[in-house]
């Protein structure tokens, strides 16, 4: 397992266009003091998203920044995999939003396809993967169960939150304080296996 360099000067990018999404993989990486700089702070192109599974597209968009920036890139692929759509929007999550990232049409669409189905069981699953310029990849993934509600409730996160009660919660993602949020969110448990693999100790 490669390690990354943390302190000071250290520097990452994060595989995104998505301002939420660096928000949020920023705060988890301020504790080890690392530089996180976005793909679209440096004018990389998103690459096409031609994988069948969630690690794939991470290691898509990790290694696109890692051999465009000649830094470490970390990238980030998730979705919200409804059982009774047999998975879906799964990988297709951020594309049900449509080109201006409309996710209360998403959450809509999902709501409208589920209809009158009493099973509501969903998963928020998250693909970490950190590329460097070398072409080497490590991933890392982690998922939250829970079921969908309609209407959406709250107005913190972005994306699906809002939707989304997480296994032994009462509230949505979108209704919780970022920091709770971030303790188990399915981003927070792949990132908690990053860091024992590439950051613990480097």
């Amino acid at each position: 397992m490669r390690r990354l360099d943390v302190g000071p000067g250290a520097r990452l990018v994060v595989a995104t266009h998505n301002p939420g999404k660096l928000v949020e993989i920023g705060a988890l990486l301020k504790p080890f003091g690392m530089d996180a700089v976005s793909a679209g702070e440096l004018d990389i192109p998103e690459p096409e998203e031609t994988g069948s599974t969630f690690v794939e597209n991470a290691v898509i968009k990790a290694l696109a920044s890692a051999v465009a920036s000649g830094l470490p890139a970390l990238a980030d692929d998730s979705g919200l995999a409804v059982e009774a759509l047999g998975g879906d929007p799964g990988i297709y999550s951020a594309r049900w939003a449509g080109p201006d990232k409309d996710f209360d049409m998403a959450m809509e669409t999902v709501n409208r396809l589920l209809g009158d189905n009493p099973d509501r069981r969903a998963a928020f699953v998250c693909a970490l993967a950190v590329a460097w310029p070398d072409g080497h990849v490590e991933t890392f993934e982690g998922t939250v169960d829970g079921t969908v509600c309609w209407p959406p409730r709250g107005g913190n996160g972005f994306g699906y939150d809002p939707f989304f009660v997480p296994e032994g919660f009462d509230e949505t993602f979108g209704e919780m304080e970022p920091a709770r949020k971030h303790e188990m969110s399915h981003r927070a448990r792949a990132f908690a296996l990053f860091v024992e693999a590439c950051l613990k100790g480097a």
